[in-house]
């Protein structure tokens, strides 16, 4: 008897909305959409702009972006962007 394959149907071929697994915040400068990555999914080095210091691969972080604004998404660690509001000039 072979395998079973899985077919998929044509109504389940939706492409998945960017935003579908962020977290909307609001914060005094608007509405940021907040997702988390895990460090399994975290396979590229990015730069943080809370503290200008590399992401490395395997390292679970956040992407935040403005809402309606995901082509300026940025990746930071977390408690960078938990401290964000404490800061000055980023965002």
């Amino acid at each position: 008897m072979s395998p079973r394959r899985a077919r998929r149907r044509s109504d389940d071929a939706r492409p998945l909305r960017p935003d579908a697994f962020a977290a909307s915040e609001e914060h005094a400068d608007g509405t940021w959409l907040v997702r988390a990555v895990t460090g399994e999914a975290a396979v590229k080095t990015y730069r943080c702009p809370g503290c200008d210091h590399e992401i490395a691969p395997g390292l679970a972080h956040v992407v935040a972006w403005r809402s309606g604004d995901e082509a300026h998404r940025r990746h930071w660690h977390r408690p960078c962007w938990t401290a964000r509001d404490r800061r000055r000039g980023y965002g």
